[in-house]
């Protein structure tokens, strides 16, 4: 007899543990699927390998889950480039490094940015609301990260396959 706790899963009434039964509702889990993945899964339950679908993404910026009080986007920002200052009076955010080098700046005013961090991966960068911010691709690989707003910031379904195609829409939307 062993002295290892065992555990005894649980399933409710009428639930499949057959995978070929599961209705797959997330990220494309190999690239072969990526063409899938052009969706706002939000304000629908959903399950996605964010670290894969963070590191697949090739847009600027891409909404993933646009729920009430909450947005997810994944963003791939090229060697050199910038997010842009920003700075959102309402929102809270979080991002996560999955792939790249950069450097982040924040502070109360946009001419003073004093807190001043490295990036790399596996990195968090937590944002409130009201400060100035930028991210700099300080690397030779695009910087892979994804970030949640809350509340959302973006419009519902948002893709900017450029940071000019950002601006331009952002520009549309004020």
């Amino acid at each position: 007899m062993h002295n290892v706790p065992y555990f005894y899963p649980i399933y409710p009434y009428n639930y499949s543990r057959s995978h070929s039964e599961v209705e797959h509702h997330g990220a494309p889990f190999f690239k072969e699927e990526s063409s899938e993945h052009r969706n706002d899964y939000g304000a629908k339950p959903f399950v996605v390998n964010i670290e894969q679908a963070t590191n697949q993404n090739t847009a600027f910026r891409k909404a993933i889950w646009t729920g009430d009080h909450l947005q997810v986007t994944l963003m791939s920002i090229p060697p050199g480039e910038d997010i842009g200052l920003e700075m959102h009076p309402d929102v809270d955010q979080f991002l996560r490094v999955e792939q790249g080098n950069g450097i982040v700046r924040m502070g109360k005013t946009r001419n003073n940015l004093s807190y001043v961090r490295h990036l790399h991966d596996g990195t968090a960068i937590l944002i409130p609301a009201g400060t100035w911010h930028n991210i700099v691709n300080s690397g030779i690989v695009p910087l892979k990260l994804y970030s949640i707003y809350a509340p959302p910031n973006h419009p519902f379904g948002t893709i900017h396959q450029t940071k000019a195609d950002a601006i331009e829409a952002e520009e549309a939307y004020d």
